[in-house]
């Protein structure tokens, strides 16, 4: 059995192509970027890979090669342990019609003994590879992109209708921390859209009982409570360690505070609202694309903009929002798909219709135009709750 197994080897050795690790590293040292897979087990891949690689178990193979290279005359360098596995998986990779394959000689155990750099993963808890493994199998996310999630910090102003169902998907999603922006406590007509509370929590702060929510939902989320009321005093110490930014405030003080906050500091901010039964959401990033200045510059008299409190919301409608809040937050921590910058999404539950608005940056923007007056002292001496406009810058003409 073993004489016909060493035949067979041979057999297909003469079939393929090979390379060896010294070939690859100049492969990737040219900046070409070829596609190289890793057909070993989790357990070696977890000692070390070859930077870029693809994991793809030997069993997977016939699986997900055509998903994950979609163009068969891609260049295919495959690798295992010791260039068994590999020699065996490119003749595979042939037969499935992949024109440009070649197995690695000596494989990874080659590729140490010559010095080249490797890269070694996260190490995932069993309970980790379960609960992420959906996102795994996707190629824009994958170990490394989930990764990232982990050590990513999202800061979710308000934990109401727009913030419950934002923190609750990102929490499961799996980004490693949550900031929650709320001074308010739960109150019984908040559990009609605001998912995060509970009847038995009426009374708590809300950051109190967000976290709760959160930790029990997935304890590998750290939350931080921000148990403040935003001001121009406080607002740049506490987005400043956060990646982006979920703004659900439901007042336009603190819009314009975050944005002036966000644009000084380039955060990115995703941006929800709702009326009645109509939503919103857009993404403002600061150098890619307008911010909320651009689109108001000045915001609208009281009576033309009631709050939720005064004209009331469909309870369901914030969960559409939030939940679309939350997946282009995703996108931007990962740097996937085409975030919603520059691109208002408007959404009509009764007709059950989206709608896509185009903006530009506004050149005359008080805050992310080139005049902009915008500084932190600025930010610190305007009184939000009275007046949300930035001053005119002065020029020697005036």
């Amino acid at each position: 059995m073993a004489r016909r197994y060493e035949q067979l080897f041979q057999e297909i050795k003469r079939a393929i192509r090979e390379v060896d690790v010294h070939q690859l590293y100049q492969q990737l040292r040219s900046g070409r970027r070829p596609v190289i897979i890793d057909v070993r087990e989790r357990e070696e891949w977890e000692q070390g890979y070859v930077p870029g690689a693809l994991f793809i178990p030997r069993g997977y193979l016939e699986m997900r090669i055509e998903e994950e290279v979609p163009d068969k005359s891609t260049p295919i360098y495959v690798y295992c342990a010791g260039g068994v596995r590999s020699a065996f998986a490119a003749k595979t990779l042939e037969e499935l019609g992949y024109q440009n394959v070649y197995s690695v000689a000596g494989g990874f155990s080659a590729w140490k003994h010559a010095g080249y750099p490797f890269v070694t993963p996260r190490q995932w808890t069993r309970e980790q590879l379960q609960r992420y493994s959906r996102h795994f199998l996707i190629p824009e996310v994958g170990e490394e992109g989930q990764a990232k999630l982990l050590d990513s910090k999202v800061l979710i102003i308000g934990a109401g209708g727009l913030g419950s169902p934002a923190a609750l998907y990102l929490a499961a999603a799996g980004v490693g921390t949550l900031g929650i922006v709320d001074a308010d406590v739960v109150d019984l007509s908040n559990l009609q859209r605001q998912i995060l509370h509970t009847t038995d929590r009426v009374g708590r702060p809300k950051t109190e009982s967000a976290r709760e929510a959160i930790t029990a939902l997935n304890p590998d989320v750290q939350v931080i409570a921000h148990d403040v009321w935003l001001s121009s005093q406080t607002i740049l110490d506490v987005i400043r360690d956060y990646d982006v930014i979920v703004n659900g405030a439901d007042n336009f003080p603190t819009r314009y505070l975050v944005n002036d906050a966000a644009v000084l500091l380039g955060k990115p901010v995703v941006d929800g609202s709702i009326f009645r039964f109509d939503g919103q959401v857009t993404v403002y990033k600061p150098g890619d694309g307008p911010c909320y200045r651009c689109l108001y510059p000045e915001p609208p008299p009281p009576e033309l903009a009631p709050s939720c409190d005064q004209a009331g919301v469909l309870g369901v409608l914030p969960g559409v929002i939030g939940v679309l809040q939350a997946t282009e937050a995703i996108k931007l921590l990962l740097g996937i798909g085409e975030p919603l910058v520059g691109r208002v999404l408007l959404y009509d539950a009764l007709a059950a219709t989206f709608r896509e608005l185009s903006v530009e940056r506004d050149p005359e923007c008080a805050a992310c135009g080139p005049k902009s007056t915008l500084t932190v002292e600025t930010i610190g001496q305007i009184d939000y709750q009275q007046s949300c406009i930035l001053p005119v810058r002065q020029t020697a003409a005036d």
